[in-house]
């Protein structure tokens, strides 16, 4: 029952596809606390970010995961899972830091279960991965994890005296390389490899590869098998691998919602790339609700822009693949916290209402007048 309702065809909801420009948005839709948005630009040849938010009265959960290598890891976890975390909390009385680090584990156990069942075949599914950000309100209660470097930000109110100000809070920890206390961190995890982290084309990479040291997937940088012979050298690793240098554990935050919290922005790399926490929550603050996710994607878009010396109109023109050179894909979802605290603010009266919307697989083969989610 639970996996048909992730898995039913698309519905039509208030929103639109332009296949013309990689655009996808929902610039409204309602849901127990308040109200959510959604736009998502693609630049890959193939859609490497997927989005989802499933919402009911007593549950709201909130992912954005961002692939690398292909589509596939990022795919696999929307399509599974939303139903883990749904059974796990349903089994285990609710939502918790347990509840969703148990779901991760079983989505990499069940990937890498696709691997070994795939990779004779399509040897280069090894190295496909993706990062997953996951955020979870429940009982009044939030929660965020997260593997790899998309982000979740907090845009919530602070009183100075008489005065008050909207601030941005970070919720989730960038696993990425780049960041020297990641760095550090990997470093110390292989004291024996001195060339664990290098500094290659630009940035620091684990093994020269790979930037984010957690995620789902990546098989061929966590099992010695999959980085042996013909694969070992397809993928240019400079030697096998003694031990796992990439990881599935998240980072979890947990944090009671307080009055003073407005709204939460969850996205993927390719608009932190762009645009500061700080930028972004001021944007969703002055902006109006609906289309506000489309927003931080123009904003985005424009700053992408501005770097390489071009107009907004003229990047939107770019063809998807070569458009991966100028930015990445970009997945926005802002959820707007009216009501927080207390089932008594629930706009459902229907107390086993429930909703899935996810992202599209591709879209520029969206019709620019169909509308999904």
């Amino acid at each position: 029952m639970v996996l048909e309702m992730f898995t039913r065809p698309l519905e039509r909801c208030f929103g639109g596809g332009d296949g013309g420009g990689g655009l996808w948005h929902i610039d409204l839709k309602p849901y127990a606390l308040g109200d959510y948005s959604i736009a998502v630009v693609q630049a890959n040849s193939s859609l490497e970010d997927q989005g989802q938010v499933f919402t009911s009265p007593s549950a709201t959960y909130v992912g954005v995961y961002d692939g690398h290598g292909g589509p596939e890891a990022s795919r696999f976890i929307a399509d599974n899972l939303f139903p883990f975390i749904h059974d796990l909390a349903a089994e285990q009385g609710g939502a918790s830091a347990e509840v969703i680090r148990k779901a991760f584990d079983a989505i990499e156990e069940e990937f890498l279960h696709l691997v070994k069942q795939s990779w004779t075949v399509q040897p280069q599914i090894a190295s496909v991965g993706s990062c997953c950000l996951v955020g979870a309100i429940s009982n009044g209660v939030l929660y965020v994890a997260n593997l790899g470097d998309s982000r979740a930000v907090l845009g919530k109110r602070v009183s100075q005296g008489k005065t008050s100000s909207v601030v941005a809070e970070r919720l989730s920890t960038d696993h990425n390389v780049c960041v020297e206390e990641v760095r550090n961190e990997v470093a110390a995890l292989h004291p024996d490899d001195s060339h664990i982290v290098v500094y290659t084309r630009g940035v620091w990479r684990i093994k020269g590869i790979i930037q984010v040291s957690r995620s789902i997937g990546d098989v061929y940088l966590k099992k010695p098998e999959f980085n042996r012979g013909a694969l070992f050298q397809q993928f240019g690793l400079p030697f096998p691998l003694k031990r796992p240098v990439v990881t599935a554990e998240p980072s979890i935050l947990v944090r009671p919602l307080r009055p003073q919290d407005l709204f939460l922005i969850f996205a993927s790399d390719g608009l932190w790339e762009q645009l500061t926490d700080e930028t972004a929550v001021d944007i969703v603050l002055k902006s109006p609700r609906a289309g506000v996710a489309r927003r931080l994607v123009r904003a985005a878009l424009q700053e992408a822009a501005r770097k390489r010396e071009m107009r907004y109109d003229d990047i939107r023109k770019v063809e998807k693949g070569v458009r991966r050179h100028f930015h990445d894909d970009i997945t926005v979802i802002v959820i707007y916290l009216d009501h927080p605290i207390g089932s008594s603010n629930c706009r459902f009266k229907d107390q086993n209402a429930v909703d899935c919307t996810r992202t599209p697989v591709d879209i520029f083969s969206l019709d620019a007048d169909e509308v999904q989610c």
